[in-house]
């Protein structure tokens, strides 16, 4: 269940799970699209300007609405960010599951792949002991 991305790219299985499952979940694509856009500098310069606007322009007294307001958004998006701190968590918890699982995987295969070669050594000793000549 392996995946790329535009640049060819492979991803983790818990990438891609990770992906399918936002893309599966409306009410996490409104989520990581409220994130991403309140993590950007378009955010942040909306809001100068927003708040300048507000306090210079539309009202006399802007503080208890414009404080009012402002805590609000600051529930909000920290609401938000708990929510991707959350998602983060369960990505590397699936991620850290799927790297022990196989590496559970490969060190079973080499355990394995170490008893042959025992194996094959000993009768590979056996047989050279059996036919060198004897003095």
């Amino acid at each position: 269940m392996s995946s790329t991305d535009r640049a060819g790219q492979p991803h983790h299985p818990a990438v891609v799970a990770v992906k399918a499952k936002r893309a599966d979940d409306f009410q996490l694509r409104i989520a990581d699209a409220i994130t991403t856009f309140a993590g950007s500098m378009t955010f942040v310069y909306l809001h100068a300007a927003g708040f300048a606007l507000w306090m210079l322009v539309v009202e006399p007294s802007p503080w208890p609405t414009l404080t009012l307001i402002v805590s609000l958004e600051a529930i909000f998006l920290s609401t938000f960010v708990m929510i991707g701190q959350n998602r983060q968590s369960a990505f590397q918890e699936a991620k850290a599951d799927h790297d022990f699982t196989e590496q559970e995987l490969e060190l079973k295969d080499n355990t394995q792949l170490t008893r042959q070669i025992h194996t094959l050594t000993t009768e590979l000793h056996a047989h050279l002991i059996r036919s060198s000549p004897r003095p």
